[in-house]
């Protein structure tokens, strides 16, 4: 598994909005020159992370974005699943990933362990986790 800059720059986003947050939107612009992310691709990644419900957002001179709910309740494999879409190591071990060796594979029981140890990490911390 590989996380694309789309993933990481969504969680360093996310972090930003959290760190900064004094009840006031904080602007795309802030969050590009602090993060040192280009204004186009910060606008996608933020596209996702208000689909997904992840943000508030104001339009207007004192427009911007912020954080819908606390740190703590983000958790960040949801994050990454929003940006990245499905983390399972492998096609045997997704929803429908239908494998006839499965049964008899020697190595199933290795990257399904690994994929629970992955999931067990990411779902374990948070944004909160991640300021401290």
């Amino acid at each position: 598994m590989k996380i694309s800059t789309k993933g990481r720059y969504a969680l360093r986003i996310m972090i930003d909005l959290a760190m900064n947050h004094n009840g006031e939107f904080i602007s795309l612009k802030d969050i590009a020159i602090r993060q040192e992310i280009s204004n186009k691709y910060l606008e996608q990644i933020i596209a996702i992370l208000n689909k997904a419900g992840y943000l508030e957002t104001a339009r207007g001179s004192n427009g911007g974005y912020k954080l819908a709910k606390k740190p703590s309740e983000y958790r960040i494999g949801d994050i990454l699943r929003v940006t990245e879409g499905d983390l399972t190591l492998i096609y045997c071990l997704t929803e429908g990933g239908d494998c006839k060796r499965k049964e008899n594979c020697k190595t199933h029981s290795f990257w399904n362990g690994l994929d629970k140890v992955i999931t067990e990490y990411i779902d374990g911390k948070t944004l909160e986790d991640l300021m401290k």
